[in-house]
């Protein structure tokens, strides 16, 4: 399917690895111009290098940390008129609410909630303006079905999901969408990483945590980060145009509701 963005630019955030890059490496399969951010040099550079590579498409690199009002300034300068939004930002510590301080709220908000309004603020006017704008933002599928242990994430993100519910309706006569994508357990570096810790505190092995983790989802696997990168070019295609204000749940079948 031709997705009809060929030729637009897209800001894509903490694109260097997992979900932000797979979503760097879809639109850029589909002619999109690329602007990829996160905070480690290095990994960026190679994998822009790598999408380069397999696509021939122009992308550009922001080492800066989107969580920041200096990060999201310097993205702005490199990016300041993009047709595609895609936010991402890694998701604050888990525990027990009882041993986060204000502190801990306050930069779980700074990343999760106001990162993302900050730059859809920068950003929306000139989409509404070109009459053409694609905004996605990463969340979790613990929006829709909260994570004990993830209570910041889960405060954070649904803030976001809230204030996205209301603007989307405002802004959607100008062609211009806004859209969660929800994932549930992709097989990333981030998940790996949270199987690693869970082996070292039970003495369990990595592989026997992680199948354990694909029981619980109906699929029976852990979701390819290429499914999520997919997903998200969908939305940014001209073809999604009727679809706004939606939180899409990627997870294999986990969440049991019907709505």
């Amino acid at each position: 399917m031709d997705l009809g963005i060929e030729g637009r630019t897209a800001l894509v955030c903490a694109s260097s690895k997992g979900l932000g890059r797979a979503c760097a490496l879809s639109l850029a399969r589909e002619g999109v111009r690329v602007v990829m951010s996160a905070r480690g040099a290095d990994a960026l550079e190679e994998a822009a290098a790598a999408i380069r590579a397999e696509t021939g498409a122009t992308v550009t690199t922001v080492a800066a940390d989107v969580t920041t009002a200096e990060g999201r300034a310097r993205l702005l300068a490199a990016c300041p008129q993009p047709d595609i939004l895609v936010n991402n930002a890694g998701g604050p510590k888990p525990g027990d609410f009882r041993e986060w301080s204000r502190d801990d709220w306050i930069k779980a908000l700074d990343a999760n909630m106001i990162a993302p309004i900050e730059l859809i603020k920068a950003t929306i006017d000139g989409m509404i303006q070109r009459r053409f704008g694609r905004i996605v933002n990463i969340t979790s599928a613990a929006v829709k079905m909260p994570i004990d242990h993830l209570g910041l994430s889960n405060g954070a993100r649904a803030g976001l999901t809230g204030f996205v519910a209301g603007l989307a309706r405002q802004v959607a006569e100008h062609n211009v969408t806004i859209n969660n994508l929800l994932p549930g357990p992709f097989e990333t570096d981030r998940l790996r990483g949270t199987a690693i810790a869970t082996a070292q505190k039970t003495g369990k092995s990595v592989e026997d945590i992680l199948e354990a983790r694909r029981m619980t989802v109906p699929a029976r696997r852990l979701g390819d980060p290429a499914e999520f990168g997919d997903a998200c070019a969908f939305l940014c295609g001209n073809r999604a145009g009727f679809m706004t204000g939606q939180n899409l749940v990627l997870d294999g079948g986990t969440y049991p509701g019907t709505l």
